[in-house]
């Protein structure tokens, strides 16, 4: 396995949220795990994240977590980064699943606060003791209040940057966040310390978000290349012709969105893709209907069309 460099304040582009695929009787497949992470490096992303909520992480058993990680550092070789999702109701578990990871190649890990945290103090609270566990491991901060339930206001993500110097990136996905982005970016104009942002939320938002001066995106979207590419055309200047490229994948970011079905629908078009061998969600977990099926292949079809007509 090549050596993968350690996660830091410069990582920019496309992290796909990896899936976790199962069997269609639900076992862990690692034979399409391989497949899978092939399918990632050939779409160009930069890095991957593993384990993530969209990985259906809780579902899984420590041992299966483990050869999930193994199997995937082993397909991707060092070739880009994996971050692996770390959160655990004990900083004990939190702790040791980290160090295993870091040790076996990881270039960092991904942690969201626990539910029930509710005033800044609490939050800083939680993650000083996160930060004092993982210690030298680089690692990620999940903002997602819509899963999470925890609200994370710009001056506690802002003293929590200056306090943990292993805090090295922001996964950005407050909904609506954009105010949120121009806060953490004008203070770092002021003088704060640098970190990267990634967003999320399948990148619905991900052309004005680029605007506003994130780093790329973190999101398990089943086109990862559409969103290497908004942001390559981004980065060089062509900013209507980035929009004009997203806005045709636009449709299925939204399908992809849905609460509970949108995970169905994204393994659906991963195993379509050849990606994966099944679209198998692991239960509980929603199953796409008949005319869901018909849906998503309208709405891939117009997209294809799309695409075609930019020529981009």
């Amino acid at each position: 396995m090549n050596p993968t460099r350690r996660l830091d304040e410069t990582a920019a582009g496309m992290y796909v949220i990896s899936a976790t695929p199962f069997t269609a009787q639900g076992a862990l497949d690692l034979e399409s795990t391989r497949s899978l992470m092939s399918f990632y490096l050939d779409c160009g992303v930069t890095g991957m994240t593993i384990l993530g909520i969209m990985g259906e992480a809780p579902k899984l058993s420590g041992e299966e977590s483990a050869a999930f990680v193994d199997a995937s550092l082993r397909a991707v070789g060092g070739r880009v980064p994996i971050i692996v999702g770390a959160s655990a109701a004990g900083l004990d578990n939190l702790a040791a699943f980290s160090r295993r990871v870091v040790d076996a190649g990881a270039a960092g890990v991904m942690v969201a606060p626990v539910p029930g945290l509710r005033s800044d103090e609490q939050v800083y609270g939680y993650f000083e003791q996160v930060a004092a566990r993982l210690g030298d491991i680089p690692w990620v901060l999940q903002d997602y209040p819509q899963t999470t339930t925890v609200f994370m206001s710009p001056s506690v993500i802002l003293k929590m940057i200056a306090d943990f110097p292993n805090l090295v990136m922001v996964k950005h996905e407050d909904w609506p966040g954009l105010a949120k982005i121009t806060k953490l970016r004008d203070a770092e104009r002021a003088g704060a310390r640098r970190v990267s942002i990634l967003v999320g939320n399948g990148g619905i938002h991900y052309p004005q978000e680029l605007g506003r001066g994130v780093d790329g995106a973190m999101t398990g979207f089943a086109y990862p290349e559409a969103l290497v590419k908004t942001y390559d055309l981004f980065k060089a200047g062509r900013i209507d012709d980035a929009e004009d490229l997203f806005d045709a994948y636009l449709p299925i970011v939204r399908h992809e969105l849905q609460p509970g079905l949108g995970l169905a629908v994204r393994k659906h078009l991963l195993m379509k893709r050849g990606a994966i061998a099944s679209d198998a969600v692991r239960a509980p977990g929603p199953k796409l209907s008949a005319r869901d099926v018909e849906e998503v292949a309208h709405l891939v079809r117009r997209m294809e069309r799309r695409v075609a007509a930019l020529g981009l």
